[in-house]
Formats: C-alpha cells, structure tokens, sequence
C-alpha cells in the first residue's frame, strides 16, 4: 500500500504541481468492515478542496455502479469530497465512471476530478501517438474478429491465445493495444478481461487502419525440391483468384517465418536472388497465413494490407473493387 500511495502523491505532484500529504482517516473504522476491508481510507487537501482518498485494494476490479454505492455509503460520512483510487481501470469502467460523475485518479494514467474542472488523459494521448503500428499478435487479433461476426460476442486473452496459437501474456499485451488504440471496449466479466466491438465490421476496419501494417516481412524466390508448394497463395495470385486480374508468371504464396526457418534447415528449397522461369514467390509473414486462410487462398484483409502500397493502378483497382465485394 506504501507503494501505491508514493505512486498518487508523484502523480499528484506531475500533474498538479503541488505536493500533498495523505493522512490515515480517523473515522475510517465507524464504516462498515466490508468497506473498510476493501479499500484503504487517507484525508487530503487538494487545491484547497478537502478530500478523502479512497484506495481500493481488491485484486478485481469492481463496476462503477457498485463504486458508486460504496462512494455514498463514504460519503455520509466525510464533509468534503470522496475520490476513488485504483492502480488501473479498464477504458470501459473509466468512461463509466465519468458518465456517474465520480471522481477518481489512476496514478500515472488519469484523474477526473469534476468537483476542480480537472479531466487529465496525457497520459492516454501520449500512448496512442506512440502507438504507431499494431504489433503481429495485435493485427491477428483485430483481423480474427473482424472475420468472425464482430458484434456477435466478447474475446477474451485466454481464448484468442489458444485460437491464434500465441501465449497468454502475448494476447494480453495485443489487448493493452486496442485499449491505447480506442479499438473496442475493453472490461471484466467476473475475473476474465475481455473485449467487445459496438461498431460494424466495416467501420472497425476503418478505425484500424492507421494501426495495421503489411503482415509480410520478406520476399523470396524459390525451387522446391521434390515437392508441390503447400501454403496458400498470396499477393497477386491470391488476387487473380478473388477478381479477373490475369495471375503472375510467378505464382505468390506466403508462409509463417516459423515454417520459413523450417523450410531452410529442410535443405528442399533453392533460392534465387531474383525471379527466374518456374520458380515460386515466396512471402514470409509477421503472422501466420493459414490462420485466416479459404481454400489455400490468403484471407481478403491480410491481401489487401499486404498490397495496399502498390503503384499500379491496375492492382489498386482490383483490390479496391475486392474490398467492395467483401461481405461485412
């Protein structure tokens, strides 16, 4: 608790330019053992406003609305303004609570204290500029959903970990980037994090697309050994397969950077520094192809992510009119 509170008070002095010194509540033990069991209780002077910190000390985060009856149940006790405290809320809860109008601080991240005119995000502002690209597991994510009836459910970390093949600390960390990135509405439901989408399909793909880059990482040219190529087709193949776009004289497939290192150490596979008569394409991807792959065909989102910076006008077209045909 010592920790947490050294952390309010430099938050306090960052923000408002005041040094501040809580002091234990004396009359923090005539409330109810429950309240007094969850959250830990400090007196405070906050530009001249009287305040009483309320610190929750719970491992799960409670709603707002049930914040907001222990809030009164406090304040029928305290003279002066109540102020809850928690080392972090979800975007979902904090716009809940200011919707109620209730005060709270989250060190380092945000305070809203209404009764001072004080609504300060820098620190969420200053997040999303440095949020410049999705990172691999984040854009599997966003792609995953939007494929999968967006508005037709929640996503939890443990469940698109286990879908999308990754761990769950790194889905976890792709869910702290559509937070940053205001992509869906991060909560709790009982002890699991989760995420739900009220917007469209279409209209989160535009809101994402800032944030998504190109899935593939490197371009190779290739002979296979003894073998047909496995992985779906890609790039200007996989587009001749979704529109009338003639195919390429190089057919494109892409492949996972695992399945890459794999084929390599096979010794199945020829190399090329360039194209050559019958030789494969290949694209190596920052995430894997066949999670959102049809009938051996690369998904429509991670094409077009992948092609979107092409110079010809002709492949602009055809991705442009791929988009308009996709089925939201």
């Amino acid at each position: 608790m010592s920790g947490d509170l050294s952390r309010l008070k430099r938050y306090l002095y960052e923000t408002l330019g005041t040094e501040v010194s809580p002091t234990p509540w004396d009359k923090g033990a005539r409330l109810p053992f429950f309240l007094r069991n969850l959250y830990t209780f400090f007196s405070v002077q906050l530009l001249e406003a009287s305040c009483l910190l309320m610190l929750d000390r719970g491992e799960q985060e409670q709603t707002p609305a049930t914040v907001r009856k222990h809030m009164d149940q406090v304040q029928a006790k305290w003279d002066g303004e109540v102020v809850y405290v928690r080392a972090r809320v979800t975007a979902y809860n904090r716009k809940r609570l200011i919707e109620y109008k209730l005060p709270f601080v989250v060190p380092g991240n945000q305070m809203y204290l209404p009764m001072l005119g004080i609504d300060l995000r820098e620190h969420f502002k200053k997040l999303r500029t440095e949020i410049h690209k999705f990172s691999p597991s984040a854009q599997a994510l966003v792609i995953h959903v939007l494929l999968h009836g967006i508005t037709k459910r929640i996503f939890t970390p443990a469940e698109m970990a286990e879908c999308l093949g990754y761990s769950a600390m790194t889905m976890t960390r792709a869910f702290d980037e559509l937070e940053s990135a205001d992509l869906g509405d991060i909560s709790l439901e009982g002890r699991e994090r989760c995420v739900r989408f009220t917007d469209s399909a279409k209209d989160t793909w535009a809101k994402a697309q800032p944030f998504l880059r190109s899935p593939v990482k490197k371009q190779r040219h290739i002979k296979l050994l003894n073998a047909d190529p496995p992985w779906p087709r890609a790039g200007l193949t996989a587009l001749a397969d979704y529109t009338l776009l003639a195919e390429p004289a190089n057919p494109v497939f892409a492949i996972s950077g695992e399945d890459w290192k794999s084929l390599q150490q096979s010794h199945r596979v020829h190399e090329f520094p360039s194209p050559e008569p019958g030789a494969l394409e290949v694209e190596v991807w920052s995430y894997a192809p066949s999670l959102f792959a049809k009938d051996k065909v690369v998904d429509r989102l991670s094409l077009y992510l992948s092609l979107k910076e092409s110079r010809d006008e002709r492949v602009e077209d055809v991705l442009e009119e791929m988009m308009r045909e996709l089925q939201w």
